[in-house]
């Protein structure tokens, strides 16, 4: 799986969290998810765990705090699955 797909496959996990629907269009590496897609800090535990379930992947807590913006939240993602791939 390329990042283009991590990351469509993200913004499905990311739309039920984000208040402004139409942000998702315009997601990049630098959006953050707190201030730019507007999610609550406390669903950032849901977003991580529909996550874990949507690529099969385990997030441990320092991973899961470097998951920020889309991009660093990409980046955990294709970490854990190579990781999985060896």
């Amino acid at each position: 799986m390329n990042r283009q797909e991590i990351l469509d496959e993200l913004k499905k996990v990311l739309a039920p969290y984000t208040e402004d629907k139409e942000q998702l269009n315009n997601i990049n590496d630098q959006t953050d998810l707190i201030r730019d897609l507007k999610i609550n800090s406390a669903n950032l535990v849901d977003i991580i765990i529909d996550a874990e379930a949507k690529y099969n992947i385990e997030i441990d807590y320092d991973a899961a705090e470097e998951m920020t913006t889309v991009g660093s939240c990409i980046n955990v993602i294709e970490t854990r699955m190579n990781r999985q791939s060896e």
